[in-house]
């Protein structure tokens, strides 16, 4: 494994060619239930989460960003039946169920007999306790400056509040559900690019400087690049020829 490198192939065979405990953090959104052909490959899911468990280092972090069709009116729940894999045989942590509000959706019918499903999960495992975690506080508080007030107990007695007469920040940290709008338009040529600020801002959460970020499932390049952008080294397989000269233009490596 070198850092720094898209490599062109399948991933569970890109992936059988690395060391041990050489990742620490991977950000990826894997295709799901078949909703796009992304140039007909397909894809071996306990291949796949098998060798990421392997090539995690002791306290990483895997982003998995993903969803569900509707198929004969009932959602396949391909996400949960993957979170319960990546537990139950892969050992690993289920550390965070988190949301990602897209505020849009593209389903076709959507409306028809049902909310709109305008948002995917963002399932967050690690292999044991996640040895870094930065948390983004960019989450406006309510109130800010000192704080005064009592809590109800459960009893029913009214106590004062620890934190009476302290400082209250103006910002607070972030929630589990991140508003993110998706890629508008298709300027990189990719039929699903993932959003920048969505890709940073796991990163930033999950990984410091100089760690090895991976992305099994490269696509336009977006894990790859708000990698490098963060200080961090990348590495991204990918295995339709067409994308990898996305991810290299974008990185600045075509020729």
């Amino acid at each position: 494994m070198t850092p720094d490198t898209i490599y062109t192939g399948d991933n569970v065979a890109t992936l059988k060619t690395f060391p041990d405990t050489c990742i620490d953090l991977v950000v990826t959104s894997p295709p799901y239930d078949n909703l796009r052909a992304y140039g007909g490959h397909t894809w071996d899911f306990e291949g796949v989460s098998r060798e990421l468990t392997r090539v995690l280092k002791p306290g990483g972090v895997i982003v998995w960003v993903v969803a569900d069709a509707t198929v004969n009116g009932s959602e396949t729940l391909t996400s949960m039946r993957q979170a319960i894999h990546f537990k139950d045989v892969c050992g690993l942590r289920v550390h965070d169920t988190m949301i990602w509000n897209k505020g849009s959706f593209t389903a076709v019918g959507a409306l028809a007999s049902r909310y709109a499903p305008t948002w995917e999960y963002m399932f967050v495992y690690s292999k044991g306790a996640p040895k870094t975690f930065n948390p983004i506080k960019d989450r406006k508080n309510k109130v800010s400056g000192k704080i005064s007030g009592k809590l109800r107990k459960a009893n029913g007695e009214m106590v004062q509040m620890s934190t009476h007469g302290k400082e209250r920040a103006e910002y607070g940290q972030r929630f589990g559900i991140w508003e993110v709008t998706p890629c508008g338009g298709n300027s990189t040529g990719h039929p699903a690019p993932f959003p920048l600020d969505l890709a940073r801002d796991h990163i930033l959460s999950w990984s410091n400087e100089g760690d090895v970020v991976l992305d099994p499932f490269a696509g336009s390049g977006t894990t790859c690049l708000a990698a490098r952008d963060a200080g961090r080294r990348y590495v991204g397989i990918e295995i339709n020829s067409e994308y990898v000269e996305i991810i290299n233009r974008r990185l600045g490596l075509a020729n």
